[in-house]
């Protein structure tokens, strides 16, 4: 992990022992949360795990969602409207899961299904039908057969990288710069660059989908489980801030309509792809409430306060992710009180 991960780390070390979970919560603590997950699957030993930080262990989602329930009312996402109009209410919390991965349903159900917990995929059409790419696994791939990594592309935007990638540590420099680098650009530059990497790796980026994504029958069977809900996610898992117009309506309608046709069930909800600031701004939290989503969720971190009811479409949320898989971590980000650092106070963190 970065040190920045590290860092983070130590800062809910610091605030379980100074107790500051218990005495800033009720100035940190919003009405609800609402929690981010990927993966849940058991931790397969590697040096080079870029991407880990999308995974937890389904132990780690059985202690988290013990921690969470001592303080919080587990919800389905549909009812934050309602909860966040009862000021006296306790604390609410909504899980959901991003993508639509065949771990989901094989180790995330089971702890889901024993807590009692509701709980919503967000599905992206394209994954189900084998027909979008998980870019950032085949540049995984990709870098974990190089020696070395050396890309020189472009005219307009050129990049031009020349970087060892020998040993994992060398490895994950390299996935590291090139990463951030193409996300800095046009998302039509990364897709083309990692696809350069997988045809000249010989990775099977179809093969990676199938392995990794539930299919249509898959997520019908995971539908029919109590509490499950399905949410859209876009057609091809496009980071939309960097489209046109025409292109997000597209993709936020055409997700909906796709997942309604093969469930025969409604979808009132939605989560921007990546969804930090450079993926979704106001331009698409607009599009999503013209698209007829009631509320969409962002990856923005914080809790959920009475303001957001005047923002749904612009939903924070509180990230379980492997970086951070610790009951001290649990609790500081159920207390809210990381997020008075990180927001510099404010309760809303859509601008």
């Amino acid at each position: 992990m970065s040190t920045r991960y590290s860092v983070l780390r130590m800062g809910f070390a610091a605030i379980a022992a100074a107790r500051a979970n218990r005495w800033l919560r009720p100035f940190a603590q919003g009405r609800g949360l609402i929690l981010m997950l990927h993966h849940v699957r058991p931790w397969v030993p590697r040096d080079f795990a870029p991407n880990a930080i999308l995974e937890v262990t389904p132990d780690f989602l059985d202690k988290a969602l013990g921690i969470v329930g001592r303080s919080h009312d587990f919800v389905a996402l549909g009812d934050i409207p309602r909860r966040l109009r009862e000021p006296g209410a306790r604390p609410f919390a909504a899980v959901t899961f991003d993508d639509g991965y065949r771990d989901n349903a094989e180790f995330a159900l089971p702890v889901l299904l024993r807590h009692g917990v509701p709980w919503t995929v967000f599905v992206t059409p394209g994954f189900a039908d084998r027909s979008a790419s998980l870019w950032w696994l085949e540049l995984e791939e990709a870098i974990r057969r190089l020696d070395r990594l050396d890309v020189e592309i472009g005219e307009e935007e050129p990049l031009s990288l020349s970087l060892p990638a020998r040993s994992a540590a060398e490895k994950s420099a390299a996935f590291n710069q090139l990463y951030w680098q193409l996300r800095k650009g046009p998302e039509e530059r990364l897709r083309a660059v990692v696809a350069m990497l997988a045809e000249r790796t010989g990775v099977d980026g179809a093969a990676l989908v199938e392995n990794l994504c539930l299919d249509w029958n898959d997520l019908r069977a995971l539908s029919r489980q109590p509490g499950v809900s399905i949410g859209a996610h876009t057609m091809t898992h496009p980071m939309l801030a960097k489209h046109g117009l025409e292109m997000v309506r597209t993709e936020m309608h055409m997700s909906r309509v796709t997942i309604e046709r093969e469930l025969g069930r409604g979808v009132r909800h939605f989560a921007y792809p990546v969804g930090d600031p450079e993926s979704a701004g106001e331009r698409e939290f607009e599009a999503a409430a013209e698209a007829g989503f009631e509320l969409a969720v962002t990856t923005r971190p914080g809790h959920i306060f009475a303001e957001h009811l005047h923002h749904l479409h612009a939903l924070p949320r509180v990230s379980l992710n492997g970086a951070f898989q610790s009951a001290a971590a649990v609790e500081a980000l159920a207390s809210g009180v990381p997020f008075l650092l990180w927001n510099r106070g404010r309760r809303l963190n859509i601008a």
